[in-house]
Order: C-alpha cells, then structure tokens, then sequence
C-alpha cells in the first residue's frame, strides 16, 4: 500500500497540475465521452491506455471475462451501466474489448477449474454460447488454442447480447450507435478488431479502414410509412 499512496501523492503534486485546465473544464461541463468500453477486469489490459485516452474521453466498464449479460428485468451493474451510456451520455460507440490468455475464457473452457468459485460459474453461464461455438467448430483445438477462440467468440456473443437492451437497440435503429469488438493480444501488443461483412477479426492498422461490428445506419423493419408516402 505505501507504494500505492506515493503513487497517488504523484497524481496530486505532479499529474494534475500539468492536466489542471482540463480538469477543470470537465469538473465545470461535466462529461461527454464518445465510446463505451466493456473490457475484462484482467489487471494487464487498461482500456484508456490501449487507447491512449484523456480524462473524460472513454465511459468503462470492466468485469471478468467482459461480459454484458442479456438484457432482463433484473438490474445489474453492466446493464446499468450500459443503459447509462448510451441514454445520459449518448455515447456513439460500444466496444467490447476481449484479450489473450484471460482467466474466465480459460475457466469456461475448463470448468474444474471453478471449484469453490459459485459466483464466477454463476457468471461465466453468459458465454457459455462461445463455449459451445468453440466445442462444435473448432472441435480439434488444444487447450491454449481453444481458450483464445473462446476469448474472440465470446467477443461475438457478448455483443449480440448488447442487441437486447432496449437502449442500445433503440440506438442502432436510429443510427446513433455503432457496435465494435476488440481483441487485445498482450504478448504481441496488437488489438484486432472484428469486421462485421466477413465475420473475422483482423489487426486494426492506421493505413486501413477501422474493422466495425455494426457499423451505425438507421436499421427500421417496416417500411409502412414509406408506402403511405408512395401512396
């Protein structure tokens, strides 16, 4: 802890003075950051510095094995977050960040690993669809090989599950919001990102178009005011 309060004395005697305009305006305007990030709570992967973020720039919310259960009448901090988000703050992009050699993807693929741990099982039933896409798809992985495609479908799982909160859904039919999934791969120091035409993830690059999800677009099923307007 000693190292921790020196650290924090820092903050006080050498960060904030050379960041205190900023501070300021944001204690003064309040906040108005443009991205959601939902990464795992894995002590090696901080989303503002992957993305190289200033105070007020990014709303996160981490959690182990990034996970954004499915949208229910039951209030949960994820959810709250979420609905936070994009209703208050109308963020214009949620990112779900996963990463290499994560602890929950590895004790979803090997659940012995949980014994004495009710409340992570209890959790971790929120990716078991990537469980099982791994399982039935990629049938003759070995265990590291199958815990990192675990990582990158459970990315995929846990933005569909995003697609059920009203807030969120609400957002993309009316092209707010755009949907992202992000792997960090921390032995190589490179983020790949997933892009939603080819369904693969692939190394984000400056020289090339951001790979996105769910790129934001008006999405509304019924054409019925259209017709009458043709009629």
């Amino acid at each position: 802890m000693n190292e921790v309060i020196g650290r924090v004395v820092g903050f006080e005697k050498q960060v904030f003075p050379d960041q205190s305009a900023l501070y300021s305006k944001l204690a003064a305007d309040g906040q108005s950051p443009k991205a959601l990030m939902i990464s795992c709570a894995d002590s090696r992967v901080v989303p503002e510095h992957i993305i190289q973020a200033q105070p007020g720039d990014l709303f996160v919310c981490r959690n182990a094995g990034n996970i954004v259960p499915p949208f229910s009448t039951q209030n949960g901090g994820v959810s709250s977050t979420v609905e936070y988000a994009v209703a208050a703050l109308g963020v214009r992009d949620i990112i779900v960040c996963g990463h290499s050699d994560c602890g929950a993807m590895k004790a979803l693929m090997n659940p012995e690993m949980l014994n004495g741990m009710p409340n992570v099982a209890a959790w971790l039933r929120h990716s078991h669809a990537a469980e099982s896409v791994v399982k039935g798809g990629y049938p003759d992985m070995e265990n590291g090989d199958a815990v990192r495609a675990a990582s990158l479908e459970n990315v995929v799982v846990q933005l569909a599950h995003l697609r059920t909160h009203p807030s969120v859904t609400a957002a993309i039919s009316r092209g707010d919001v755009a949907l992202h999934g992000w792997f960090v791969d921390i032995s190589a120091g490179m983020v790949l990102g997933l892009d939603g035409e080819t369904g693969r993830f692939v190394p984000i690059r400056d020289d090339r178009p951001l790979p996105v999800a769910l790129p934001a677009a008006k999405r509304i099923a019924s054409e019925h005011h259209g017709l009458e307007a043709a009629e």
